[in-house]
């Protein structure tokens, strides 16, 4: 018998799609102030989002793989920094996370033309969110 152990890849163990940070979003009390604190500090740009609800990119500056974020008014006290998960189906994924004791905190919710976004708590009661790529969202 082999003592070796084999472990899948993470693209095997997410249909193919690595399980990655594609984006983030930093609530705000004062969003101007967090602009100019986020700007000097990393030299980010960030730029007012196009779309009826005040949301602004945040370009991190690097490679195409490295994530970009958004800046928003925070909408609670508890409100904290999101971390956005890349998988191949929010919906199977939700399934998941219910299954491991985790909660979907925000059903799947369209970008239109980008994709589809659930928000979740894990065992932990840390918030983080899972994010489809699909072009055909509406």
């Amino acid at each position: 018998m082999s003592t070796q152990t084999t472990t899948k890849s993470k693209t095997e163990k997410n249909n193919g799609v690595p399980a990655s940070i594609t984006w983030f979003e930093i609530p705000a009390d004062d969003v101007d102030r967090a602009k100019t604190f986020y700007g000097k500090l990393f030299g980010w740009k960030i730029q007012r989002f196009p779309g009826p609800k005040p949301y602004w990119h945040i370009d991190t500056g690097g490679a195409d793989a490295t994530p970009d974020g958004g800046l928003m008014e925070r909408q609670c006290p508890e409100h904290s920094i999101t971390n956005y998960v890349g998988v191949s189906s929010v919906d199977e994924a939700a399934a998941k996370v219910e299954k491991l004791g985790g909660k979907v905190c925000m059903p799947k919710t369209a970008v239109p033309q980008m994709g589809y976004f659930i928000i979740c708590n894990d065992t932990e009661n840390n918030t983080f969110a899972l994010w489809e790529s699909n072009q055909s969202a509406k």
